[in-house]
């Protein structure tokens, strides 16, 4: 018997399915889609790689970004969870120093680790994602080698889910894994992926995205110090009778770039004002003394994005207090509220006017919602997706409301995934 036809086979044994469990949930239906999923994988590795190298599954979550909406790259406060839905790889290392990847839904690529140097017509590319990984990782003096990945995913692009984060976090774990001891700190991974999505593929992200994928669970991360705080928490929503629904509007983040590196820039616009590099080292209230002055110095909007990171910093502060205290009403007080704030102050709800597919999605999430659960913008805005926290005996008909519009399976229920990057054993 081949190896990938014993993996198949142990799809359906107790140990994958006690992990499967804990990388997908409950939902019916769950094991099976999964089983069947990973069965597809295999079965393309095979037939794109075959092997007799031992083939692993690795996995790395799409992140959900609860509080703290633009704030992580001014040194600020957020509050985020990794997601049910992941980026798989069915992979087995080389010999060599080539990396081979086929990705399901996008053309096959082949890329040379002995060339680490960054490359211009790379950025934006997955073999620029890939070459950055692997660049810093050497950097940081961890091994790197070759290797070929077939590779699935349901954190698709403009899910709002951090499909970048995703992949990056997952070419991380598939260096530890096949080269290093597997055992990377999860911040280590966070900072590694975020180098490579800033330096390679040109993207000024902060590192939110990253590090709530390579955490797993809930967690509020403090980023005002080069390491950052970072505290779990514990808190089953669906026990409370709410789901968390990830709407998506069917937006394109095409020539976004421009809006959302604005964002950053023009805060910190804002903190150069006070001689300062991000806003977390100027006081807010310095800050509000001050807009006299600063207008003139720095555009209106600049102001308003800074008003925003100060007062969501607070909020998160408060989302985290009110589910310690398990006093969701005033949870989702301070989610409408952070919702309200990116829309009026931080402004990345819409790029364009004639585009409003997010202004849209809010504005029927609030009217079935209100009074009953809570809604906001997800993730960096402008297009992608709404946040949505909707009671279980509303989710079919919210489903049943969004769909109509926004397209079928354009509506994401999620479960808050606890563990990051995870290779699935199936055979000791």
């Amino acid at each position: 018997m081949s190896q990938y036809s014993d993996l198949i086979r142990s799809l359906t044994g107790s140990k994958a399915v006690d992990q499967l469990r804990t990388l997908y949930g409950n939902r019916d239906g769950q094991i099976v889609t999964q089983t069947d999923r990973y069965t597809e994988l295999l079965s393309r590795h095979e037939k794109y790689f075959p092997t007799t190298e031992k083939v692993r599954l690795i996995s790395a979550p799409g992140r959900m970004e609860i509080g703290g909406n633009h704030t992580d790259h001014n040194r600020g406060k957020v509050l985020a969870a990794s997601a049910s839905l992941d980026t798989v790889a069915a992979v087995a290392p080389r010999p060599d120093m080539i990396v081979r990847v086929r990705s399901e839904g996008y053309p096959p690529l082949t890329l040379d680790l002995n060339e680490l140097d960054s490359v211009k017509k790379e950025e934006g590319t997955t073999t620029g994602l890939i070459r950055g990984v692997a660049a810093r990782m050497k950097e940081m003096g961890h091994r790197i080698g070759g290797f070929d990945a077939t590779i699935t995913s349901t954190v698709v692009s403009g899910s709002g889910l951090s499909s970048s984060a995703a992949f990056e976090v997952l070419m991380v774990a598939i260096f530890d894994r096949l080269y290093n001891d597997g055992n990377m700190d999860f911040m280590e991974s966070a900072k590694i992926s975020q180098y490579s999505e800033n330096v390679y593929f040109g993207k000024p992200s902060g590192l939110l995205d990253q590090a709530a994928s390579a955490a797993g669970g809930l967690v509020t991360m403090d980023f005002k110090l080069d390491e950052p705080k970072v505290k779990r928490l514990s808190y089953d929503f669906a026990s409370k009778g709410y789901a968390l629904v990830v709407q998506s509007t069917g937006g394109s983040h095409a020539d976004l770039t421009d809006a959302y590196s604005a964002v950053p820039r023009e805060m910190k616009e804002v903190a150069a004002f006070f001689h300062e590099d991000v806003l977390r080292r100027v006081r807010s209230e310095e800050f509000y003394q001050a807009i006299p002055q600063l207008r003139g110095k720095v555009s209106d909007r600049a102001i308003l994005r800074a008003m925003h990171f100060y007062q969501e910093n607070e909020r998160v502060t408060r989302q985290v207090e009110a589910l310690e205290k398990d006093d969701i009403q005033a949870f989702f007080r301070e989610i409408i509220a952070s919702g309200r704030s990116s829309f009026m102050y931080l402004q990345n709800v819409y790029a364009r006017e004639t585009e409003q597919s997010l202004s849209i999605a809010l504005a029927m999430a609030e009217s079935m919602l209100e009074g009953r659960g809570a809604w906001r913008v997800h993730g960096g805005g402008f297009a992608g997706t709404t946040l949505n926290f909707v009671p279980l005996d509303l989710v079919e008909e919210f489903r049943s409301v969004m769909e109509p519009v926004f397209g079928v399976h354009s509506c994401h229920v999620l479960d808050i995934r606890p563990v990051g990057a995870a290779e699935l054993v199936l055979n000791d």
